[in-house]
């Protein structure tokens, strides 16, 4: 399970026109599942997810995490995430997870959010979405569970 995480000022998911998901301060989380994955592997991630220290505090040093700054985190699936993209100039997603187990995991990692306490907003599992966000530094980090 990779997370893609950025930190925002604000972001927002549009569907059709329609904002489906916004945030003020706090993560965007671009999420893929892989093949393999489990409920254990969301969890671990979440917790990562939610105690990861990349906001800045009063000496302008990454200690706080998103909890600490009354922040909350956009969810938004991506299975591109999983792509192999070692030969030629065309990705493979042979290891993303089955489309039906990565929305399921994808939903229990949000629930695992949202029971650490954390506020969580979504996208919507294999809609086109548009990702709008204004990054924070830029502040950009990979994580894996």
């Amino acid at each position: 399970m990779i997370a893609l995480i950025q930190r925002v000022s604000k972001a927002r998911v549009d569907i059709d026109g329609q904002t489906v998901g916004a945030i003020d301060q706090g993560l965007l989380v671009l999420l893929g599942v892989e093949k393999g994955d489990d409920d254990a592997k969301a969890q671990r991630l979440a917790h990562k997810v939610a105690k990861y220290r990349v906001f800045s505090d009063n000496e302008g040093k990454m200690n706080l995490n998103v909890s600490q700054v009354a922040g909350s985190l956009l969810v938004v699936s991506q299975f591109t995430l999983a792509a192999d993209t070692q030969s030629g100039n065309r990705p493979s997603f042979s290891s993303a997870a089955p489309p039906a187990e990565g929305e399921r995991l994808y939903q229990h990692f949000c629930q695992h959010c949202q029971s650490l306490g954390l506020p969580v907003a979504t996208g919507r599992f294999g809609a086109d979405m548009q990702v709008s966000l204004c990054n924070d530094g830029p502040v950009t980090f990979w994580l894996t569970a």
